[in-house]
């Protein structure tokens, strides 16, 4: 045999006998990992330990974890003797507030941190460790995640998914340690969010009377012919924010401006640029009409919408859209083209800076911080512009965080290198509307957020990443939970481990109890065949 040959094969099998041999396999993986000899055996009653009277929201969802997935009777109490205890221990010297030790041995389990948010990871992490028959492998795990900004999107312009849903997907996110909802819940086919002063962008904007379908998708000249309705009341986001609190992610809005605005303008027309009634589109794709952003009226009513959303979301980032503006229904407009003339704005693109910097300079006066699909920028990324607005003379308000998801990744590069906290979510690589012949399981898990090119020292301004739910062409939760799972697990590995410590291989073997738990709940994930492609009795369709 060839000497090479035969030192590639024994590498091979070498690595795989030490991934069997490793008992520690979790998701996201822990990136300072020292298994022990020996294992503890949970029994039936377990003592949650802690002299911290502000852990109280943590221990009760402990509780119930350890009770829901494992049937252990557990209580809490100041202290404990014997081993069959969980001890939460803040360390406020430590000061990454997501960073957690984990240490399992003789004398039962500790969880340290600085924070409550890394205890609670550090929770999920023993979650997993804890197998069907009760036990836990010996182990110190040191662990802290790679990236501050680990997302999931769901869009419900689209598609109204409902509560239940939410909370199903939040539960997930929790246990693979996600810590960003991006909600998307306006756009042009629906308004989804109950805002007081305007009662209309409910009435109205959150029903249409039909929905384009069929297998040709953009191009499909078919209608649902069935009404489609929904919305959440401002009671409903309060519920879904603090049940999101409780597992460490924060929620955070977008209200789509100044595109994507046609189910706002259909309830309050004069909203629009071309002053005309419009219905809410039953068809899908980019903008009947966009917000007349010369008006001092839409202004205002958008900072009175963003108050409101404001009161119910505690995020510091809130989130504009941006994407999208297609500029002809400006150029179409003497009011706009006249405010531009008289403001020396030479460009729509330059038009749509300046407005997005006062939306910007507005949020800022309320303590948040304003983020955007990368359009924001003025860069022109589709094809539908004109070539004078390929680019803004005017500058974006540097303390926007861009959300890249389309274009040239230099502009990404150039961006970061700017001064711009971004957000990678490239549409290739994260999109989960995506079948997964474009984005299999593997591509969504070797995808770096980092982009090829970037100098090392502009490497902190890549605040993490995104993977986005589009929901088009995803009408039923059933359908949503097969495009999501297993790759919302790809994604939240892509988001916590370094680089050097993820294992494709490795990864699959922890999804296995993982998509076991998942059929428990009812979660119609994607079997491997599909997620995966090649992989099994997997065929690509005709």
């Amino acid at each position: 045999m060839n000497k090479h040959l035969f030192l590639l094969i024994f590498t091979w099998l070498f690595t795989i006998y030490v991934q069997a041999q490793q008992s520690v396999r979790i998701i996201p993986q822990p990136n300072k990992v020292e298994e022990k000899q020996g294992q503890l055996q949970l029994k039936n009653t377990l003592t949650i330990v802690t002299t911290h009277t502000e852990l109280f929201q943590l221990t009760n969802y402990a509780v119930n974890m350890f009770e829901d997935d494992f049937k252990l009777q557990t209580h809490v109490q100041s202290e404990s003797t014997g081993n069959q205890v969980v001890r939460f221990k803040l360390d406020k010297n430590k000061n990454a507030q997501d960073a957690y030790k984990l240490n399992v041995g003789k004398q039962g389990i500790d969880i340290i941190s600085a924070t409550e948010q890394g205890l609670f990871y550090g929770l999920q992490t023993l979650r997993q460790l804890i197998s069907s028959d009760g036990k836990v492998q010996y182990v110190k795990i040191d662990d802290t995640p790679r990236f501050g900004w680990r997302a999931f999107m769901l869009d419900e312009g689209r598609y109204f998914q409902g509560k239940a849903q939410v909370l199903k997907l939040l539960d997930e996110m929790a246990r693979l340690k996600m810590n960003v909802f991006h909600w998307h819940l306006v756009d042009d086919q629906g308004w989804r969010i109950e805002i007081k002063k305007y009662p209309k962008l409910t009435q109205v904007g959150s029903k249409r009377p039909s929905t384009q379908v069929g297998p040709l998708k953009w191009n499909s000249p078919i209608q649902s012919g069935e009404s489609h309705a929904g919305f959440y009341t401002q009671e409903d986001i309060k519920e879904i924010v603090k049940y999101a609190q409780k597992r460490h992610i924060t929620i955070v809005p977008e209200i789509e401006m100044p595109g994507h605005s046609s189910a706002a303008i259909a309830a309050y027309p004069w909203l629009g640029t071309s002053g005309k009634d419009i219905d809410v589109p039953i068809w899908f794709g980019v903008s009947k009409d966009v917000y007349n952003v010369a008006d001092p009226r839409v202004y205002n009513f958008l900072t009175d919408v963003l108050d409101e959303v404001i009161t119910l979301f505690p995020s510091k980032v809130i989130h504009i859209g941006g994407d999208e503006a297609k500029y002809d229904h400006w150029q179409k407009s003497d009011f706009v083209k006249n405010y531009m003339k008289e403001n020396n704005l030479k460009t729509f693109a330059d038009l749509q800076v300046v407005f997005t910097n006062r939306i910007s300079n507005y949020l800022e006066s309320k303590g948040r911080r304003m983020m955007g699909w990368n359009e924001i920028l003025g860069h022109n990324v589709h094809d539908y512009q004109s070539d004078k607005d390929t680019g803004a003379e005017k500058e974006l308000s540097k303390s926007s965080v861009i959300h890249f998801w389309r274009g040239d990744i230099k502009l990404m590069t150039s961006a970061a290198e700017n001064g711009y906290d971004i957000v990678n979510s490239l549409h290739s690589e994260t999109y989960l509307d995506y079948d997964y012949k474009n984005i299999p399981l593997k591509k969504a898990y070797n995808f770096n957020p980092i982009p090829q090119g970037l100098d090392q020292k502009y490497h902190n301004r890549i605040k993490g990443l995104g993977c986005q739910m589009w929901g088009e062409w995803i009408p039923k939760s059933g359908y949503m939970d097969f495009m999501t799972f297993p790759r919302i697990a790809a994604y939240a590995e892509v988001g916590w481990t370094q680089e050097d410590n993820k294992d494709y291989e490795a990864f699959k073997l922890a999804l296995q109890p993982i998509l076991k738990e998942w059929e428990q709940k009812s979660i119609f994930y994607a079997p491997m065949e599909f997620a995966e492609p090649g992989f099994g009795k997997w065929v690509k369709p005709n």
